[in-house]
């Protein structure tokens, strides 16, 4: 018996001999990890506790003011007072909104969008009531804030367009980011922010924007913060100065009255854009917070399109304008020179058609400056038909036409200047000497935008040089490197001449709207494009005249001037959609905007 609990007792002190080594060795390992974690992970995890009770928020810095090129702001950001309330700072959220609606009224949107955003969001996360208030509402929620627990104001920033719709075409606007706007920039994420969504907002965007702030906050298992640890402001987004004369701009708006259509004008020696206009226009700051339903039907439905920027994205036949790259064309190639003439009976016959002038009793025996003058077009289907349309492509795209320009603007579009090849491919058809004969007075597929149409007038009357469209002014170093195109410049001399007859001589097409300033003059050329002809049953009804169709259906309206004709500066294209004539209606409108710009003395 004593033997075998002598045994017992050996065994159970083995076992717990085993057990204690276990615990010893459990114990040594714990000890080990905890000294491993306090000496050698020490700044991991201080670090990571950190960054559990330290949030990092980004500071949106001020989007850059923008200048005409007199230094006008056209674009800033002005004060922005808005009303926000917190929830848990007030006992009873519906007898604030109550209090608050008698002093601010909110609508059946924003009172929808409130309750929204109590549902939706914490109770200590600032919900916007209201935002642009005057100094007269934020003093009288001021007044009865006891009233009013919970609720603050806060100050913040607000992209403004004082000239409102008058640069809407050129500035663009700025907007919240949408979900097809998301990249993966973090700062798009922030509440409130804002980019450029069209124009040169949107263009000059990543200069605009600045360098955003950061400011840490120290903030509890919530969330909710409890104070600011450190601040860095960022930095404020670049200035910009554009070329634009705000004087100009607003006596080209305004000459349109309530016309349709656009005008662009430019420096022909450096390509800067003085002025470029698109009518009807519309409000950029309607689309700053975002635009009403009601307004963007009413923008949307509008069979003026005030949307479009009709000065890059309007795309025209550019009727008898074009003339002078069809004339300058068959000049370089020696098809016709200043004594060549031809003889206009009123009309001709191509291949089984007849084709007419726009003078049904003709014009008799003409040279190229007279063809011009008159706006002849037997002179120019002759001229086209001995050309070849190619030649007439190679001066068009020369001249700047059937291509964008790059000038920084949405939707630009690059027109078009047909060939052999390009119908062939897009119709699978040849080309036909009544194909020749449309694109020799700008017609048939021939289509052109007002900014390239004026482009290719201040490449002509510069004396021959490539300038292009901009909206920044160049450097000298910039204007030294144009280069000087390939034409001779007698051809260009005798365009020329042709164009200051168009306006100055006895019978000229654009005679009604020449003038004289000291002796300085306008050159030009009219063009009338025909939107649909006029039926027989329409001409049985007593419809004889363009004007007596509804307006949609009447011909669009060109003219395309320069001044002085001595020694150039300044150069306007200007189309008028629907307008009926162009001698009627765009000339004059452009006579006004180049008498204008003299008279300013833009530089």
């Amino acid at each position: 018996m004593n033997n075998y609990n002598t045994e017992k007792n050996h065994i159970l002190n083995h076992r717990l001999m085993f057990i204690i080594i276990i615990n010893l060795l459990a114990f040594a390992v714990l000890a080990g990890r905890l000294y491993y974690l306090q000496v050698f992970e020490a700044e991991k995890y201080r670090m990571m506790s950190d960054e559990n009770r330290i949030s990092t928020r980004f500071l949106l810095s001020p989007r850059g003011t923008i200048y005409d090129r007199n230094g006008e702001i056209i674009a800033k950001n002005e004060q922005n007072f808005q009303a926000v309330l917190i929830a848990e700072q007030t006992p009873d959220v519906n007898e604030t909104l109550r209090v608050f609606k008698e002093i601010i009224s909110l609508s059946a949107d924003e009172e929808k969008r409130i309750l929204n955003d109590l549902k939706s969001k914490s109770r200590f996360i600032p919900i916007k009531l209201k935002e642009n208030l005057n100094w007269d509402e934020v003093s009288k929620l001021m007044l009865n804030a006891p009233d009013m627990p919970g609720v603050e104001i806060s100050e913040g920033l607000n992209r403004r367009y004082p000239a409102a719709d008058l640069y809407a075409h050129v500035l663009g606007y700025v907007g919240p980011v949408s979900e097809a706007d998301r990249s993966g920039n973090p700062l798009y994420m922030v509440p409130g922010f804002k980019i450029g969504k069209s124009g040169l907002e949107k263009y000059f965007d990543y200069k605009l924007q600045g360098k955003s702030g950061t400011v840490k906050l120290e903030v509890n298992a919530y969330g909710r913060v409890m104070k600011e640890i450190e601040r860095d402001a960022g930095k404020q987004g670049d200035n910009l100065t554009i070329t634009v004369d705000s004087r100009l701009q607003k006596a080209a708006y305004e000459a349109f009255g309530s016309q349709s259509g656009a005008a662009v004008v430019l420096d022909v020696r450096t390509g800067e854009i003085l002025a470029m206009v698109s009518t009807p226009s519309f409000d950029p700051n309607l689309f700053t917070n975002g635009i009403s339903y009601k307004h963007w039907n009413e923008l949307l439905n509008n069979e003026k399109t005030p949307l479009i920027n009709k000065a890059v994205s309007g795309q025209y036949s550019p009727g008898s304008t074009f003339k002078i790259v069809v004339a300058l064309a068959a000049l370089e190639a020696g098809i016709i020179n200043a004594d060549t003439r031809y003889y206009c009976a009123g009309g001709m016959e191509i291949g089984n058609i007849r084709f007419h002038c726009w003078n049904h009793y003709g014009h008799g025996s003409l040279n190229v400056v007279e063809a011009l003058k008159y706006s002849c077009d037997i002179f120019f289907y002759e001229t086209a038909l001995r050309l070849g349309v190619d030649k007439i492509r190679e001066m068009a795209l020369k001249l700047g036409l059937g291509k964008t320009l790059s000038v920084g603007l949405d939707n630009e579009k690059s027109g078009l200047i047909p060939s052999k090849s390009w119908k062939k491919a897009k119709f699978d058809a040849l080309w036909a000497p009544g194909d020749s004969a449309n694109t020799g007075i700008g017609q048939g597929y021939v289509l052109v935008t007002p900014m390239q149409l004026v482009t290719m007038l201040a490449r002509v009357v510069n004396g021959g040089y490539a300038v292009s469209p901009t909206f920044i002014k160049p450097t000298d170093k910039e204007l030294g490197k144009i280069k000087r195109l390939d034409i001779s410049t007698r051809n260009i001399e005798l365009v020329k001449q042709g164009m200051f007859e168009v306006v100055n001589g006895v019978g000229g097409t654009a005679k009604k709207a020449k003038f004289n300033l000291d002796g300085i003059r306008m050159g030009g050329k009219t063009g009338t494009t025909q939107v649909r002809r006029i039926s027989m049953k329409e001409r049985r009804s007593g419809i004889i005249h363009d004007s007596q169709l509804p307006w949609r259906l009447r011909n669009h309206a060109w003219f395309m001037g320069f001044t002085p004709v001595d020694n150039p500066r300044y150069a306007v294209a200007v189309i008028v959609e629907h307008g009926s004539s162009g001698s009627g209606v765009a000339a004059p409108i452009a006579s006004k905007i180049l008498q204008e710009a003299l008279k300013l003395d833009i530089k």
